[in-house]
């Protein structure tokens, strides 16, 4: 099968979602084709690791009605090879497809433990892994997660929301090591024990096989874990192997200018795949959350389909851990300058990250409505220090 579209997407998540009506709200006309690997159209992926544990949404809910746009939707493929010269792509089913002008947005891959214990071991991306891991991860079934970063934080305080015994295992000192303020990250550990997570820091899983009905994992400290099910959120590497095999600038995912264009004049990138500049930290960036995903995306469409405009958002990430939440932008690493600005220790509050008497990174730790205001800050010159910061950024009240 050979067609041919306008505007072609390679990948099927938010980017591409976001790309897609964009594209179509300037251009009405526009015949617009995406080619996505996974079978479901183009869903929401946070409430992978949220709302559906809570019972907030169903998987029904998270569909973005993409085909609403008048995108065609083509599910259950992978493009496998750009032709550039010819503006030809081809999936692994042997279909081709034309374009005029096409946008990366492949996603990234889960890193995947170097073992393999059956079907009850997940590498947790996608909706389909959510089905899988909902199949073991019932009341009362004991689930290891493998991570004690973003996706392995959020994963633990779902699963024990649903009533499942819950073990984190990571091989840092404690959850969310290296992005937090120690005294935080200690708070943390205390807090999940405290909502009957077993939080197991300094560990790694070297091992694992899966044991009737069960998966039994080998770690560092020589201790064994029997567990029902295994969710694994070791973070995630950028596709950006289609990019390479086209000749594209590759550097820590697909280089771009600040229209999000490729080194191609015909391909542009968004999501996680995309390095950006940024003139606000005035540096690149490689973002693996919603909002780069949703806002590259529709940023992405308006400019192929003839707006021209800058891509000069700073983006933002935000996160549920129990009845704990945060919004967070730009950079939060602890081996920065931390100030801490707390309404309430570790409860609610601002921590600044600085560097050089510059705000680098905020986080709004159960703290709302301050993402813009936090952008501000970090895009002005300064010099800051703690006592020019705190009270700076208003608390929630």
């Amino acid at each position: 099968m050979e067609c041919s579209h306008d505007y072609l997407i390679v990948g099927g998540g938010m980017a591409a979602d976001a790309a897609a009506k964009s594209i179509r709200e300037i251009d009405a006309a526009a015949d617009v084709g995406i080619v996505g690997d996974e079978a479901a159209p183009p869903y929401q992926r946070p409430p992978l690791s949220k709302a559906l544990w809570k019972g907030d949404k169903s998987p029904g809910d998270i569909d973005l009605d993409t085909a609403a746009s008048g995108a065609v939707v083509h599910g259950g493929r992978r493009i496998v090879a750009l032709d550039r010269a010819a503006h030809l792509a081809r999936d692994d089913h042997g279909n081709s497809y034309r374009y005029c002008r096409l946008l990366l947005a492949t996603g990234a891959t889960p890193r995947r433990l170097p073992f393999d214990a059956g079907e009850r071991m997940i590498h947790f991306r996608t909706l389909d892994d959510y089905r899988a891991l909902r199949r073991f991860a019932v009341k009362g079934a004991h689930v290891a997660v493998v991570g004690g970063g973003f996706i392995g934080s959020e994963l633990a305080a779902s699963l024990a929301g649903a009533g499942c015994k819950v073990t984190m295992l990571f091989p840092g000192p404690s959850i969310g090591a290296g992005r937090y303020p120690d005294a935080l990250c200690h708070f943390l550990d205390d807090y999940y024990r405290e909502h009957g997570v077993t939080v197991s820091a300094g560990v790694n899983v070297v091992d694992g096989k899966a044991v009737g009905e069960g998966v039994e994992l080998a770690l560092s400290d020589g201790e064994t874990l029997r567990v029902d099910a295994v969710a694994v959120g070791i973070g995630v590497t950028p596709n950006a192997e289609l990019a390479e095999q086209a000749g594209l600038k590759v550097d820590n995912g697909v280089v771009v200018d600040d229209r999000l264009r490729s080194s191609d004049a015909d391909i542009w990138a968004a999501g996680d795949i995309a390095n950006f500049r940024n003139p606000a930290l005035d540096r690149r960036l490689r973002v693996e959350h919603e909002d780069a995903a949703v806002g590259m995306g529709k940023h992405a469409g308006r400019v192929m389909a003839g707006i021209d405009e800058p891509y000069d958002t700073l983006p933002f990430f935000y996160s549920d851990l129990f009845d704990l939440g945060y919004e967070a932008v730009g950079l939060l690493d602890s081996h920065l300058d931390v100030v801490e600005d707390w309404r309430e220790p570790c409860r609610e509050g601002v921590v600044y990250y600085l560097d050089g008497g510059r705000v680098r990174g905020v986080l709004l730790w159960n703290t709302w409505d301050q993402v813009d205001a936090a952008r501000e800050l970090i895009a002005q010159a300064g010099p800051f220090d703690a006592s020019s910061l705190r009270g700076r950024l208003p608390h929630s009240t």
